[in-house]
Formats: C-alpha cells, structure tokens, sequence
C-alpha cells in the first residue's frame, strides 16, 4: 500500500453509488466534494444531510459537500470519481476536462458502454471516453458486486480497482478500504470494466426468467452461460478471460441475476410480466444501463463474429417485437456443446459455437 495521505476528492454524480462512495471516502478521513448537476438537490442534501432522492434514510458523512460547481469540484481534486450515467458520461467529461488537474487520479464506476451507428463500428467504455477527454490524467476504474443499499447499511463488501498504474490502485484501496469495503486490486482495466457493464445484460435476462417462475436450476444455467457468453465476447476485445472469475465477474453477475434491488433486475422481471420496454422503464424508475448495453454489444458481436445467443434474444424481445416464450424456446432447442469455455477452445472445440 501507499503511505496514507490526505486526499482531495470529487465524486462527480449524486445518485446511490455516487453518494455511498463519498460516504466511505469522507469516513477516511478525506474532504469530499459530491458534484450533482442539479442545484435544487444540492440545496436539499446540504439541509437534510441525506440523499433523499436517491438513498433515502442514509445520513450523508460531514467532511461531504454537495455542490453543483463542477469547476469547484474537481479544480483541486487529487482524486475524481466519476459515478454518471452513460448516457451523459461523455458530457461530463468534457466539461470535467477544462477544469481537472494534470496530475489528477480519475475513476470511472460507470458500467456501461457507448456505441453508435448499429453496425457495431464505435465502441467506448467509459475509461476510454476519459482517455480521450483528458489524455493527461491517470485513469482506473471500479466495479464489483456493489449493491448500494448494502454498501449504506454497512454489509460485508468488495470490489475491484482496476488500472495498469500501480500507485493508483494503491491510492484507491487507501481511499476506500473500512471495516465494512475491501478493495481488490487488478492490473485488467479493459476486463474488470467490460464484466461491469456486461452483466447487466444477464440480470434483465434474469428478471425475465423469475418473473416466469424459473427453479434454481433455470437460474444456475442462465448465470453460467451468460458468464460464457461475457468471457468470450471479452477476450475476443484483448481482455484476460481469469478476469471473469473474480468479483468483477461472477461475482457481479451472481449478484446483479440474483437481486431484487437491482435496477436491470427489476426492468426484466417487469418485462417478465407482460410490460413494454417503455413501460417497465418507467415502472423501474432509474436508469438500467443493461438495454443500451444490449443493443451495443449485439451490434459489436455481431461485427466480430461473437456468438452471443443469450444477447440475441434479449436484443429480439426488446427491440425487435419477438415473444418472450418464443425466443425461450428456440435458445432451449438450440444445439449442445462443450461446457467450459475457455478449456474447450484450447482443445480445438469451436469457441464460437452456440452455448
């Protein structure tokens, strides 16, 4: 670890996740800057010590400041973490980038992709958007298995802090690390943030087939074959498939599939009953990043020749019009291959093949 240090931090975006890592910050005893692009929630945080939009219930730290200055913000920040949609990510960071330090530590918790085009053709993770917004700064990103709500409450949590510079994982470990957070460390920035944004696409999968009354064992089979699914499209970008083992990969995904309070969850299971895609993103109420997810990776997998059947009859039933029962019928009739991915190819079995 890096000797401990007073850091100064901005954390860009007052939405659950946002908020719970200002929180763990600030209990290390660091001033944290909580940025939210709304002045009027800003004002209502700072008076109520409380996110009551996004976390209610849970009293914000005192070395925290809400503020809607992002010049403020992130000016004399040592350490920036950025915790906004990916819809208005790049947004973010090219306003962040006029103001940001040159020798500044940026952490991206994002888990989302942006694309572009249909044909697969443009696309970004979230770090990549900082790269290229601030091609100065020091760039890492975090994910894991991080259920806000059970961050807030104080249960048992990990999560991963991934970037090739060394001394950034060592300073975020010491920013975050309590009693109640460890932080692992993975020099795979690539991996651990495609797993985050991937396993989003298995949990609205997973939504779906609860809402329809699945067993444990419909349940066991979707996790690992979407787990497949993730590993394979990954590696085939450059990304270590040891990666997908850790907690940024089955660890999220086991997580985000099994979890009422995840938001992709939620908007599966909506779907599950019956609801439109319009319909259920309004009944979830916050954004599920899982169905720009979907629609992104089928266009790239299809560009690279990935199979990715799971992804396909998501992509059918959301934005295609396909019935549910359906496409669950086909994916169950489809043909049977190797079961472990990775030891499978290494034999000559067909990687791509339909899992």
């Amino acid at each position: 670890m890096a000797d401990r240090r007073t850091e100064a931090v901005a954390v860009l975006g007052g939405g659950n996740f946002g908020t719970v890592i200002a929180n763990i910050i600030a209990a290390r005893g660091h001033r944290v800057l909580l940025w939210m692009r709304d002045p009027e929630q800003v004002e209502d945080t700072a008076r109520w010590r409380e996110n009551r939009r996004y976390l209610p219930g849970y009293p914000i730290h005192a070395r925290v400041e809400p503020t809607a200055d992002l010049e403020v913000a992130v000016g004399t920040a040592d350490m920036v973490f950025l915790s906004v949609p990916s819809a208005s990510f790049r947004s973010v960071a090219e306003d962040m980038a006029r103001h940001v330090r040159s020798d500044a530590l940026i952490v991206s918790t994002t888990k989302g992709i942006e694309g572009g085009g249909g044909d697969g053709g443009h696309f970004q993770l979230m770090s990549e958007i900082v790269e290229e917004c601030c091609p100065q700064v020091r760039i890492g990103v975090l994910s894991g298995p991080n259920l806000a709500e059970e961050i807030a409450r104080g249960d048992y949590t990990g999560t991963v802090v991934a970037s090739t510079d060394a001394e950034l994982r060592d300073r975020v470990q010491d920013s975050l690390h309590s009693r109640s957070f460890r932080v692992y460390s993975n020099p795979d920035r690539y991996g651990v943030e495609l797993a985050g944004a991937l396993k989003n696409v298995y949990a609205i999968a997973s939504g779906m087939a609860a809402a329809l009354g699945a067993g444990q064992n419909t349940r066991a089979m979707l996790i690992t074959r979407g787990l497949g699914e993730m590993s394979r499209f990954a590696v085939k970008q450059g990304a270590d498939p040891m990666t997908f083992l850790g907690l940024a990969g089955v660890g999220d995904l086991m997580v985000t599939c099994s979890s009422p309070l995840s938001r992709n969850h939620q908007l599966g299971y909506a779907v599950g009953q019956g609801a439109t895609l319009d319909q259920a993103q309004e009944e979830v109420g916050k954004l599920a990043e899982g169905v720009n997810t979907i629609a992104v990776v089928h266009a790239r997998a299809r560009a690279l020749g990935v199979s990715m059947p799971i992804v396909q009859g998501l992509h059918e039933i959301l934005f295609e019009g396909r019935a549910l029962a359906e496409v669950l019928v086909r994916l169950m009739l489809a043909e049977q291959r190797d079961d472990v991915e990775f030891v499978a190819s290494t034999a000559g079995s067909n990687e791509e093949s339909l899992k």
